[in-house]
């Protein structure tokens, strides 16, 4: 920890071994949903404090003064409100684990606990798919008679149709999904199941997917090699993101990530008139709050309200001949 704005420059010392090192104690308590997210967190925090990554940082030393740099540093990098609360709350599970292992003392614990959080909050970040934008990525997939084709018009269809996650899509079991009614159990982040119900366009697509895949047990959806060739194991979320890209050249759609589709999932529902609190249970969200903040309709309320103020202005350019 020999970064000039640390107070009382810490310096370095090798980290605890494996079993003994606090952070890889904590992500380990982490469900696999969120553990890349936490360990690029802690990773950004430990160059910070003069490491390499979240491995190399002597944990055990970490003091108020330290994480108060923390949070100044981040703050000052430009680092949205939620991003350095997240980072903030990373630490202090490491901070936790490293209690847990008799490495720090529970003063030190409880003063770490005092760095407060940052205030603020900022507009959600990506956009929303419209119909035809929607329509016109199944239209390529359907298009290419190819297994590929009908694995993507699935995803794509889960994604729009279901507003699920990329981890929520790809940890899905065949024996997730029931064909005769279209239920489906996800998991969700912190192991919390929810059940959702594939209609219409979204159930055939599954339908026609599960027609090339077949009927043998294991992840719902497979890798697909040249040729077609199916691979019988799990797919990444890469692959989603991948495959959204792909599709999205081919259709000649804007570029978006597969979290707009959650985006335009939450905001078309809010917009037809579902209730808030069932949005909120199908789109996986802990918080109702959560689900709010995708809600278009405030939106265009404020547009309606300031289409009734008038500005006086009147243009007084020429116009070129």
């Amino acid at each position: 920890m020999s970064d000039p704005i640390v107070a009382h420059n810490v310096e370095l010392v090798p980290a605890h071994p494996t079993s003994q090192n606090p952070a890889l104690v904590y992500l380990a308590s982490l469900a696999p949903t969120g553990r890349r997210s936490m360990r690029s967190r802690l990773d950004q925090v430990g160059r910070i404090l003069g490491g390499s990554d979240a491995l190399s940082v002597p944990w055990h030393l970490l003091r108020f003064e330290h994480l108060a740099a923390i949070r100044a540093r981040l703050v000052e990098s430009g680092a949205a409100p939620a991003t350095v609360n997240v980072s903030l709350c990373a630490v202090r599970g490491v901070a936790a684990a490293a209690f847990n292992l008799g490495q720090i003392g529970a003063e030190d614990l409880q003063r770490l606990k005092q760095v407060k959080s940052v205030r603020g909050e900022r507009l959600p970040a990506g956009r929303a798919l419209s119909s035809g934008e929607a329509t016109a990525l199944l239209d390529v997939c359907a298009n290419d008679c190819t297994p590929a084709g009908a694995r993507d018009a699935a995803v794509v269809g889960l994604l729009y149709g279901a507003g699920l996650r990329r981890a929520e899509v790809v940890g899905l079991d065949l024996a997730d999904f029931t064909p005769d009614n279209g239920e489906l159990r996800v998991t969700g982040k912190g192991g919390k199941q929810r059940m959702l119900y594939l209609r219409n366009g979204g159930a055939s697509a599954m339908a026609d997917w599960l027609a090339v895949r077949g009927i043998e047990d294991g992840p719902l959806f497979l890798p697909i090699r040249r040729g077609g060739r199916l691979e019988r194991r799990r797919m990444s979320t890469q692959a989603v993101y991948d495959l959204c890209r792909r599709r999205a050249i081919e259709a000649r759609v804007a570029v978006f990530s597969p979290h707009d589709f959650r985006r335009t999932f939450v905001g078309d529902l809010l917009d037809l008139g579902a209730d808030i609190v069932t949005v909120q249970k199908l789109a996986g969200h802990a918080s109702v709050t959560t689900t709010a903040r995708y809600d278009r309709r405030p939106e265009e309320a404020k547009r309606r309200a300031m289409d009734l103020r008038h500005v006086p202005y009147r243009s007084r350019r020429l116009v070129a001949a």
